[in-house]
């Protein structure tokens, strides 16, 4: 089973695959944002596509852990995609992933100039923790 990672936000959606076997998260797609009828019909295609059973939404908490404006819309999207998808869906705290993305592409001495957009990034950071977690447990 292979599980999918979401990094959403206000004008683009980071989207990560595991392998097969769950032990691999990596950078798959990033979409536009649309609108969320659009979007959630895009990301049910890629589920239904890849035989995903379970996805992960990282839900942006204040750095005091509280939850903000960004997080509420993020709910409210992962809700709707919930009724669409009939899967489960869990969320994971997605502080600082985006920080942590750029450094990886700087890491790997990506020119700038040449990156990609660190969303699809960010979301395998968010699955990659999330399946570390898994197998630790």
């Amino acid at each position: 089973m292979r599980y999918l990672a979401l990094d959403i936000g206000d004008r683009w959606i980071g989207i990560a695959l595991s392998d097969p076997s769950a032990i691999l998260a990596s950078p798959f797609t990033i979409l536009k944002r649309s609108d969320d009828i659009t979007d959630i019909e895009a990301i049910a295609c890629i589920i239904k596509q890849h035989d995903v059973g379970l996805v992960v939404v990282g839900l942006p908490r204040m750095l005091n852990g509280s939850l903000g404006i960004q997080a509420q819309k993020v709910e409210g999207f992962t809700q709707q995609l919930r009724n669409k998808i009939g899967i489960p869906v869990e969320f994971r705290d997605e502080r600082l992933t985006t920080v942590s993305a750029r450094r990886l592409m700087r890491a790997s001495g990506t020119k700038k100039s040449r990156r990609k957009r660190d969303d699809a990034i960010a979301a395998a950071v968010i699955l990659q923790a999330f399946l570390d977690e898994d197998r630790a447990s």
